[in-house]
Parts: C-alpha cells; sequence; structure tokens
C-alpha cells in the first residue's frame, strides 16, 4: 500500500474512534445532566403536592402562611408563595394583617361557610 492509503485509512479510522468516544461521553454527560435536572423536578412538585393535602383539609379551607411554612420547611419565603401559586392557591391578608392561602377551587365553600357563619355570627378560627 502507498502511504498516501495507509495515512489516509489510519485518519479515517482514528476520526471514526474519536467520534465514537465523543459521542459516548455525551451520551453520558446527557443522562446524568438529565437525571439532576429530574430530581429538582420531583422537590417542586411533592412540595406542590404537599402544599394542595394542607390546603384540601376537609375541615379548614383557609391556612396561614405561618402553618405552610412551618409544615413545608426548606423553601425561602417567596419561593414557597411561588409554590403555592403552582399550587393553585390564592393569598389574601386578613384585617390583622396575617397571611392565608385557600386554593383557588375551595373559593365557592369558603364564601358558603363565611356567609352561614355570618347568619350565625358565631366566631371561627379558620387555621390550626
Amino acid at each position: 500500500m502507498s502511504p498516501e492509503i495507509t495515512a489516509g485509512l489510519f485518519g479515517i479510522i482514528g476520526v471514526l474512534v474519536g467520534g465514537l468516544v465523543a459521542w459516548w461521553l455525551q451520551k453520558d454527560r446527557s443522562s446524568t445532566d438529565f437525571r439532576i435536572a429530574l430530581e429538582a423536578i420531583k422537590t417542586e412538585h411533592m412540595a406542590e403536592t404537599t402544599a394542595r393535602h394542607f390546603l384540601s383539609h376537609q375541615g379548614y379551607t383557609d391556612r396561614s402562611f405561618e402553618l405552610l411554612s412551618e409544615r413545608l420547611g426548606g423553601f425561602e419565603e417567596d419561593e414557597l408563595r411561588r409554590i403555592l401559586v403552582r399550587a393553585g392557591a390564592i393569598r389574601y391578608i386578613r384585617k390583622d394583617g396575617s397571611e392565608f392561602w385557600r386554593l383557588l377551587s375551595r373559593e365557592s365553600e369558603a364564601i358558603a361557610r363565611a356567609r352561614a357563619r355570618s347568619e350565625s355570627s358565631e366566631p371561627s378560627d379558620d387555621d390550626i
């Protein structure tokens, strides 16, 4: 074989081997990145599920932000507020300045309870 053909064959083999190694390394890196991203999403999803659980309690339509931040520890206040919004909750501030949250889907239930409470004029505590 001529030296030009030999050099060309080794060049092609080198490019193929280098390409396969680069592909394999990139595949390994992307699977690791995918697992890390999935874990982050899983944490956020579980936080939303837990927030929905506390806001869906049968006896209480409203929950104080203090209670929710105590139960869902490990999140900054604004981050927890974003989680609550993603879970479908709305915020309102009571006359005393305290922050409460309620699921938007339970708004009609809360209105009905408030009407019944105002008709009977009994005091209530909407948070445990």
